[in-house]
């Protein structure tokens, strides 16, 4: 997927705006300014913004139809994706969860410039974070899925939608997590990395002791 094929996915898939894709370029300047002060995403990727980072991100939108009204939960938000593209491209309630404090004063830069009324940043640790149960539940690069899982687990309800990008690893990684957790798995290819998945998961629970 090409610069252009990814704005044009946008418009085709997500009927985005020109407004709408104005506001996304200005996220991506505001990211590659950042990059000058703090390691926010790897410089090869600078120059496949929309691929790598925007509709890496906004292709979770679709797999989110279905969830039910409520919060978007962004754990391990880093520079912001999914958590701001989502905020941009839909009207849900999106709140990042980020450590890092140069993160964090960096997202809420974004937040102001971009003027996004629906998303809201939480400075701190997962496991020190107080919320209650989301709607969709996203991580990026974030943990491995079984401690994933035993970190955010308290966050859900076997309503909310997990989505979980994921690298070449995935299954793998689905069938640790399997010892310890039961629910609905689903494993979706990437639109933007053929080595890539996302993984998509219902009805996450602690599995019956034998």
């Amino acid at each position: 997927m090409t610069e252009d094929e990814a704005q044009d996915w946008l418009r085709e898939t997500l009927d985005v705006s020109r407004e709408t894709l104005d506001k996304l370029d200005r996220y991506r300047t505001l990211v590659l300014e950042g990059a000058e002060e703090q390691n926010l995403i790897a410089r090869s990727t600078f120059d496949v913004f929309w691929t790598r980072h925007i509709v890496d991100s906004a292709q979770l939108l679709p797999l989110a139809a279905e969830a039910a009204a409520g919060d978007w939960l962004d754990l391990g938000a880093g520079a912001g994706m999914p958590g701001i593209v989502v905020a941009i491209l839909s009207d849900r309630p999106v709140h990042l969860v980020e450590e890092r404090r140069g993160r964090v004063n960096f997202l809420n830069r974004v937040i102001e410039d971009l003027d996004l009324p629906n998303a809201q940043v939480f400075g701190c640790k997962v496991q020190a974070l107080r919320h209650a149960p989301a709607a969709v539940i996203s991580a990026r690069a974030f943990a491995p899925l079984p401690k994933l899982f035993d970190l955010a687990h308290s966050f859900s309800t076997q309503k909310t939608v997990w989505l979980l990008p994921k690298g070449r690893s995935a299954r793998d990684e689905l069938a640790n997590a399997q010892h310890n957790w039961q629910g609905t798995f689903h494993v979706k290819p990437s639109l933007t990395d053929s080595e890539a998945a996302i993984l998509v998961a219902t009805g996450v629970r602690k599995a019956a002791r034998r």
